[in-house]
């Protein structure tokens, strides 16, 4: 497990919205000490760094770019050289160019981070696995929210996340946590 010098950080989502209460409980309550930790890792090694911004279409969601849920939290501004995509659905390799611009850097290893596991992240990293990139999604630095599932059964916030992390380790991704990145 060696981290590339040019190993790009995805910070998937991390805006006003996704703290909005009536998304209801959440886990990894340490998820953005987490993102903030690797974030400064990132910025002091000179690392590429990809905020990532959901646009929705739909007017009752979070992310409605008419609202300031819309917009990245105060703490995880992009700074100048650092890029921001935004994309209108979970995967953010979607219609945003992400694919060719990682490509034309000559990156070929994404650490993703941000929410929620089980969309987002999760979609993201099954592309970039498809697409051949080595990519690593960091546990402690994501998070979810309690879901029902197809059935209707209820399952925490917890659960969900580690069925999510189960279904992209050894086949998609590597999931890793980020004192293993750090250390």
């Amino acid at each position: 497990m060696e981290l590339k010098n040019n190993a790009a950080l995805i910070i998937v989502d991390q805006q006003k919205g996704i703290l909005h209460p009536r998304l209801g409980r959440r886990n990894n309550p340490q998820a953005e000490a987490r993102i903030l930790d690797l974030l400064a890792y990132w910025r002091r090694t000179g690392r590429p760094v990809i905020h990532v911004q959901h646009l929705s279409r739909s007017p009752d969601s979070v992310f409605w770019p008419q609202q300031s849920g819309v917009e990245i939290q105060e703490r995880f501004q992009p700074l100048a050289g650092e890029q921001l995509i935004s994309k209108q659905v979970p995967d953010a390799f979607c219609a945003t160019g992400l694919e060719a611009s990682l490509r034309e850097a000559g990156i070929e290893q994404l650490i993703i981070v941000g929410v929620a596991t089980h969309n987002s992240v999760e979609s993201t990293a099954r592309t970039a696995g498809n697409l051949g990139f080595d990519a690593w999604v960091v546990e402690d630095a994501c998070f979810t929210f309690d879901k029902a599932d197809y059935f209707g059964n209820a399952h925490s916030a917890e659960e969900v996340h580690a069925m999510s992390l189960g279904n992209l380790h050894g086949e998609y991704a590597m999931v890793v946590s980020t004192a293993q990145i750090l250390d």
